[in-house]
């Protein structure tokens, strides 16, 4: 039967969708991260405590537990470009007001709070987007390219902040920095708002195009299903424990002996090797038709970078162990992402990778206390036990159904 006559279409136009949503989700994470490298100099701006400033950043997790949830609901039941265009207004009407008013705490604050209620906005319509553009058998890759757009953002807001900062505030002034944010922002935004739609004239396959669920059905349904439940579980631990050692980097490095510099590079080889493992690992899952065993690497082959990173001194060692931690913890996200839309499905899309993002961004606000409360080495510790224990789980779970039906068509 060919694409003619099952209506079945695969458009180009599918990857300026994904190009202009990778970009949009780059900003979210851009303007997530903007107070981290430079703390100290907008302390010294806002006459502010370091929790103060930490707030800017932490209001993103707190907001996303709130918001995760209403947003999946928003996009599965009105439509992405409803829920996709709530999130691009925010992030372009708050990145401006962010640098207009770069210099008043208050403002600042309500225009980061708006921006952290635009990312579940975003993040959460990664897999109604893949699969509404694109087959089965590219979806993961597609996944990894929107994943690389997150991890770039960070990437940005760490390596560039400080250099802009330093070089048109004369580290004393955020405001022409944040004015720079602010319009390649907006910018992002109005390409969203103009230029992804809500779906193609015919669809990419016919494989998961029936009715969904409506969605409080779909939540049962996500909920009811084992495997769901595990990868719910290894989110709880994985994108937790990456969100809290991303926190405390700095803690982390100065139990070793390493200055601020030093630890500023095994924070980002964590990344590195995250944005390598989104580079390889999607690909070679949509190219061999197979999901559970790249989601089993990913938990076996974090555990010994993550055990190197707790028990080395050795910088060298420290820095080989971030690598490989990064490459194989990091770059399971976007594997996690479409495993959940492929098994929970009819499950809505939005739904099952938004409940995964709400466990992953709740574990880890209730890491970073945890670390704070106990201390580091004993919490790095409890993630090793975790991750043995979630290697486990990764035993119970199934391959995706649909994969497997694309694999033998």
């Amino acid at each position: 039967m060919d694409a003619e006559n099952t209506g079945v279409r695969l458009y180009g136009y599918r990857w300026v969708v994904l190009v202009v949503f990778a970009l949009i989700n780059l900003i979210v994470q851009l303007q997530w991260l903007t107070f981290a490298p430079v703390e100290e100099i907008a302390k010294g701006v806002y006459h502010a405590s370091t929790l103060q400033i930490d707030m800017l950043s932490l209001i993103y997790m707190f907001a996303f537990v709130v918001f995760s949830i209403p947003a999946s609901y928003v996009i599965d039941t009105y439509g992405v470009r409803v829920g996709l265009g709530v999130g691009a207004v925010l992030v372009g009407a708050c990145s401006v007001l962010k640098g207009v008013y770069a210099e008043r705490y208050g403002i600042v604050f309500a225009a980061q709070l708006g921006l952290a209620i635009a990312q579940p906005f975003v993040m959460n319509a990664t897999t109604k987007i893949t699969m509404r553009w694109f087959p089965i058998k590219e979806r993961a890759t597609a996944a990894g390219i929107v994943s690389l757009g997150i991890f770039f953002g960070i990437v940005v807001a760490e390596i560039f902040t400080p250099i802009l900062v330093t070089a048109l505030g004369n580290n004393t002034d955020l405001r022409a920095t944040f004015l720079i944010y602010g319009a390649f922002s907006l910018v992002s935004a109005l390409l969203t708002l103009f230029l992804v739609p809500e779906r193609p004239a015919s669809p990419p396959s016919l494989a998961d195009q029936d009715e969904r669920f409506k969605v409080w059905e779909g939540l049962k349904h996500i909920f009811a299903e084992r495997s769901m439940v595990v990868l719910i579980v290894l989110f709880f631990v994985e994108f937790g424990m990456f969100n809290a050692i991303s926190t405390v980097i700095d803690q982390i490095g100065s139990m070793k002996g390493l200055d601020s510099d030093q630890a500023g590079l095994v924070g980002g080889l964590i990344i590195i090797g995250g944005i390598v493992g989104a580079m390889i690992i999607p690909i070679v899952s949509d190219r061999i038709r197979k999901r559970k065993p790249f989601i089993v690497l990913a938990v076996v082959g974090a555990l010994p970078g993550l055990v190197g990173l707790t028990v080395f001194r050795d910088y060298t060692l420290v820095l080989i162990s971030a690598l490989v931690l990064g490459f194989f913890m990091v770059s399971a996200m976007p594997i996690g992402f479409q495993y959940s839309a492929e098994i929970a499905y009819p499950a809505p899309e939005s739904s099952s990778q938004g409940i995964t993002i709400l466990a992953g961004n709740l574990s880890g606000i209730l890491f970073i206390f945890g670390m704070d409360a106990v201390g580091v080495t004993p919490f790095m510790i409890a993630f090793i036990v975790m991750i043995v224990v979630c290697a486990f789980l990764t035993t119970l779970m199934k391959e995706s159904p649909m994969i497997l039906t694309e694999a033998a068509a």
